[in-house]
């Protein structure tokens, strides 16, 4: 695999797209979001390391970078 099993796109007008897997789960809104789709995905979020370069990947930004609400 050439990156990371949780992929966490750039931020959109929105919010930001998060694939587990290579699959599509969701757009994320907020960082709550992105927790979500981790147990959905049967990954237990507190034993991730959210920051962890080897697991997630935050493509355009971090984990405090999202689309202003409206």
């Amino acid at each position: 695999m050439d990156h990371p099993p949780v992929v966490v796109h750039p931020p959109g007008a929105k919010g930001r797209l998060v694939t587990i897997r290579g699959e599509r789960y969701g757009v994320a809104y907020r960082f709550s979001d992105v927790v979500e789709f981790l147990r959905q995905a049967g990954l237990d979020p507190d034993d991730i390391d959210l920051n962890d370069s080897e697991l997630i990947e935050w493509r355009g930004g971090g984990v405090e970078d999202w689309p202003d609400e409206a």
